[in-house]
């Protein structure tokens, strides 16, 4: 297989490709047909774009966290504000332009599997949004630890199907998500809001998050005038760091870091398996199934990781490291009480690493950290977890 029609399957190096049925391939491959030719349409881009501005709110902004930066010393700390999103995550930037993308296709009908619940919430807007029903699929674990959302998602008019196979995670609600779209592949369209999957999914995921960099960079270039030393971004799946680094890729001397957590770290501990779909570094126990984990953080609670972060930590372009719970607990307090930013518990494993890394960078150093949700959704969880 030439390198071109590798890249043309979703390859990146080894990682990545297409390991489904025949048949869902075949759906598949329809949906990467029209997402090359919308995406290069200008119409289809400025409907995108306006829904962006008008009901997402961007762009956001990038906050000097100044406060923060004094505190710690070291580089200065940059905050890309996705929590001041509609919604509150990033994942309104994908679950909009892959929306728009099935109503051109002519979808009846949304699936979606959601962790922490911030997909599920964006799909099930973006839904009605568009007047089409919406079903998401979350485990029972998820929906008890995030119940909040649940509540958003089936005010927005969503189904939401609690999936108690399994340990009830996120890997049950894909697997559940995937056999929906099986049976009702005809009308239904598969909303996937992580970088991961078969082809076109992490391509597709890049493109609509692509813009948390292409304004990242534009903003620190005016405030700084110069790129920032690192990029740093939880990795749980990947959508919001493949996002926040995308714009980034070929500026070789801008470190790009993903921190996964420490109880769920796909890449550091993992070994390249198909999962879901595709190939990447994955956590497997000694038989070769998917190794349970425990996160705190609901949306980094994944035994997989997207095709391309596996590429890049193989090419050494990426670095992946990994933050503990209880130093992304610490980080959520440490940011709400220095910067008046109540982070995801996601996004505080970001917070966690660009914190140590500050100390260990000069004055004339500049981290950009995404952060990539607001803590709404994870206060409950995080009272009933400082209270014991």
């Amino acid at each position: 297989m030439s390198r071109e029609s590798k890249a043309e399957q979703g390859y990146f190096g080894e990682f990545g490709g297409s390991f489904v049925p025949d048949e869902l391939k075949v759906v598949l491959d329809k949906i990467g047909s029209e997402f090359h030719t919308y995406k290069e349409d200008p119409k289809f881009l400025d409907e995108y774009r306006y829904y962006l501005k008008e009901y997402v709110g961007r762009e956001n902004p990038l906050t000097f966290a100044k406060n923060l930066t004094d505190k710690i010393g070291g580089a200065k700390i940059y905050l890309k504000r996705e929590d001041l999103n509609h919604t509150g995550a990033h994942k309104i930037n994908n679950a909009l332009g892959q929306i728009l993308l099935a109503k051109r296709m002519g979808a009846k009908r949304i699936i979606a599997e959601t962790g922490a619940g911030q997909h599920g919430v964006a799909t099930a807007t973006a839904s009605a949004m568009v007047g089409l029903p919406c079903t998401i699929y979350m485990g029972k674990l998820d929906t008890e630890r995030q119940a909040l959302n649940v509540f958003r998602m089936e005010l927005l008019g969503a189904e939401v199907v609690a999936v108690d196979k399994g340990r009830g995670r996120l890997k049950e609600a894909v697997d559940e998500a995937f056999a929906d779209l099986v049976a009702n592949q005809e009308d239904t369209f598969y909303l996937i809001g992580s970088a991961v999957g078969p082809y076109p999914y992490p391509e597709m995921v890049k493109f609509f998050q692509s813009i948390i960099s292409e304004e990242s960079k534009k903003q620190i270039l005016e405030k700084e005038g110069k790129l920032p030393t690192a990029v740093v971004a939880c990795t749980g799946g990947g959508s919001n760091a493949i996002g926040s680094f995308a714009n980034y890729l070929e500026d070789k001397e801008v470190r790009l870091i993903g921190v996964e957590p420490a109880e769920a770290p796909s890449i550091s501990e993992g070994v390249p398996a198909v999962f879901h779909g595709y190939r990447s570094m994955t956590l497997l126990d000694e038989e070769g199934n998917p190794k349970p984990t425990n996160s705190i953080a609901a949306g980094l609670d994944y035994q997989g990781v997207g095709p391309e972060h596996s590429y890049l930590n193989a090419t050494g372009r990426g670095e992946y490291v990994t933050a503990t719970g209880q130093e992304a607990l610490e980080a959520f307090q440490q940011l709400s009480k220095i910067e008046g930013i109540i982070p995801a518990l996601e996004s505080s494993h970001a917070v966690a690493h660009a914190m140590k890394l500050a100390t260990e960078l000069t004055k004339d150093d500049v981290i950009i950290v995404n952060l990539s949700g607001r803590g709404d959704k994870d206060v409950n969880q995080v009272y009933e977890m400082l209270k014991k």
